[in-house]
Formats: structure tokens, C-alpha cells, sequence
């Protein structure tokens, strides 16, 4: 088998998180501006700059570009720091109420085993995300995912708006870690959106859709996916469609 990168993407793809990053975003807002945030932008496929600055806006923050670093830096330290007790900005009582919040961050079916069955076949993996990086490690720590992937080569939410500027920051990084060139369908995309298809195809990546999130086989399929499985649970499956191999 060709060297490769498989690069997953978070949420919907790997696992649930049950709307932590929201909560984390809804913290750090009422940290730095001292009210409510009412409204969160659109998030699916997007990375963390680019959600928040629309949040941002939608908020009425006046140039919300001049706090955008300082909200990715508050968010940082509120995903480090999270004890998994409560949910971010709950009361004693609605956690008593609802329970744990690190209770509701769950992998999603065959997520494990298909990280597991790459690193058996010897793929590089690590994740191509939206989230920051301390909300993505927290992310996957609750969902007990963080074995066999190289978070230290992937590529996170804070580093551009457009998902597509991602791809070779992660490509740089397992080059600079493996001394391995993964140019062209070498790095493979695995997520479930168009987004992250289109992330791939702009980048030369291969594209592996799954339809584990908000969008049909059909729309992942339409958006230029190489392959799309309904989801993780097929091993096999799964090994084929990043190899490109039957």
C-alpha cells in the first residue's frame, strides 16, 4: 500500500459532541462581552475563524474581525480547562438536571474500529477539522478517539477561514514529522460535508463522504466525492474507499 494521510474531520464524521462547542462558544462570548450570545452562525463543514466571525457580527459587535483572535484565544483556554463535569455556563442545578455533559460526547458507530483498522494498515491519520485544536482534542478525549491519530500533524479551525487553506498546513506538518511527501490523492479526506469534499477536490485530496451529519449520500456524492458510505460501520468498506482499492 502507497504511503498515505488520512485526515478526518471531527464532528459528524468521528463522533457527537451534543452541542459542546456551542456551550464553549456561548461561555467565552458571555466571558469577554458580559451577556448572552443569542445566535451562532451556521457551522457545518465550517472552521471555527470563519463561524465565529459571522457570530460575531450577528451578535452586533462592532469590527468583529479586531476580537476575533482574542475569542480563539478565550475559547482555547476554556476547552483546556473544561473539567467535564457540566456543561460550560450551567448552573449546579440544570447539571444535576441533565446530567454530565462529557456523558453526551459519543463516538459514532465504527468510528473507532475504522481508525483502529487504518493503523493497522499502517495510514498515517490525524484530523483535517473545523475546531480549534484544545476543542478538538477535548472533543475526541471524551469520545476516546485520540488513540492513533497524530493530532500533532493535523490542521485546525484557527488557521483560516476557508477549510480548502488547511489541507497543506496539514500536508507540511506529517511531511516535516514522517519525511513522506503525501501531495495529491496520497492525503485523503474523510467528512460529511460538501465542504470538506470540496476541501479536498480544490487540493488535489482524495474525497471520502460519509453521511453520518446533515447531508444525504446525494449531496455528498453530487459535490464530487469519490466514494460515499453511509457511515463507519463497515470496515472494509471504509479501508477500500480510502486506499481507492476494491
Amino acid at each position: 500500500m502507497a504511503e498515505l494521510l488520512v485526515l478526518w474531520d471531527v464532528d459528524f464524521t468521528l463522533l457527537s459532541s451534543a452541542g459542546l462547542g456551542t456551550r464553549l462558544y456561548e461561555a467565552t462570548f458571555r466571558e469577554i462581552f458580559g451577556r448572552e450570545l443569542t445566535v451562532v452562525a451556521p457551522k457545518a463543514g465550517r472552521t471555527d475563524r470563519a463561524i465565529l466571525l459571522e457570530t460575531l457580527t450577528l451578535a452586533g459587535i462592532a469590527d468583529p474581525r479586531a476580537h476575533l483572535d482574542a475569542f480563539l484565544a478565550a475559547l482555547a483556554r476554556q476547552s483546556a480547562t473544561w473539567d467535564g463535569r457540566a456543561a460550560p455556563g450551567s448552573t449546579a442545578h440544570g447539571a444535576a438536571a441533565s446530567g454530565s455533559a462529557a456523558d453526551e460526547v459519543h463516538a459514532l458507530p465504527g468510528a473507532a474500529a475504522a481508525i483502529e483498522a487504518l493503523a493497522a494498515a499502517g495510514v498515517r491519520q490525524s484530523v483535517l477539522t473545523g475546531n480549534i485544536r484544545p476543542l478538538a482534542e477535548l472533543k475526541l478525549g471524551l469520545a476516546g478517539l485520540g488513540k492513533h491519530l497524530d493530532l500533532d500533524v493535523g490542521a485546525y479551525g484557527d488557521v483560516h477561514e476557508v477549510r480548502a487553506e488547511l489541507v497543506p498546513v496539514a500536508r507540511q506538518a506529517a511531511a516535516a514529522a514522517y519525511g513522506l511527501d503525501f501531495d495529491g490523492p496520497s492525503t485523503v479526506l474523510v467528512g460529511d460535508t460538501p465542504l470538506d469534499v470540496a476541501a479536498a477536490l480544490a487540493t488535489g485530496a482524495r474525497a471520502v463522504g460519509v453521511a453520518t451529519g446533515s447531508f444525504p449520500a446525494f449531496d455528498l456524492a453530487a459535490a464530487g466525492a469519490h466514494v460515499v458510505l453511509s457511515d463507519l460501520t463497515d470496515t472494509a468498506l471504509l479501508l477500500a474507499a480510502v486506499t481507492g482499492q476494491p
